[in-house]
């Protein structure tokens, strides 16, 4: 079972190198990626400055794994790799990252939709989301 976490932001490099070294795979026909992106939401008369994530890791890995599993069950999929930030990430940064290749594009816009959805709803991971004026808040998944 793979660690999706990486600590702090998502670097754009590895993104382009995903999608660069996916090109050599000459049965794929369609990749969709999904960037998470901080946003600096104006909250409490403030605005978000940063998000400290946290998660309980090892269930998260797990419970990330079975929703990949039941992607590649339902959707056909060549290939499909997902990472997401621990720790501080500052907004504007990537803090997390979908990549879903397959052999043509409805397969894999639908597993990508699919795919962010159930991680959200149903990996532990938290965000912290830190405000400019010095306070904090719990940051909930619409």
């Amino acid at each position: 079972m793979k660690d999706v976490f990486i600590q702090g932001p998502i670097d754009p490099e590895m993104i382009a190198g995903s999608v660069a070294a996916h090109q050599k795979k000459k049965h794929i026909g369609a990749h969709h990626l999904f960037l998470g992106q901080v946003r600096a939401d104006e909250m409490q008369g403030s605005r978000v400055k940063a998000i400290e994530y946290s998660a309980q890791k090892e269930i998260a890995n797990r419970v990330i794994h079975e929703i990949r599993e039941e992607a590649f069950e339902r959707f056909e999929l060549c290939c499909l790799h997902v990472y997401h930030s621990l720790g501080k990430v500052e907004a504007g940064s990537i803090c997390f990252f979908v990549f879903v290749s397959s052999g043509h594009r409805h397969k894999s816009r639908e597993a990508l939709g699919f795919l962010v959805d159930a991680i959200k709803a149903r990996a532990p991971i938290f965000g912290k989301e830190i405000l400019e004026d010095g306070n904090h808040q719990w940051k909930t998944n619409k």
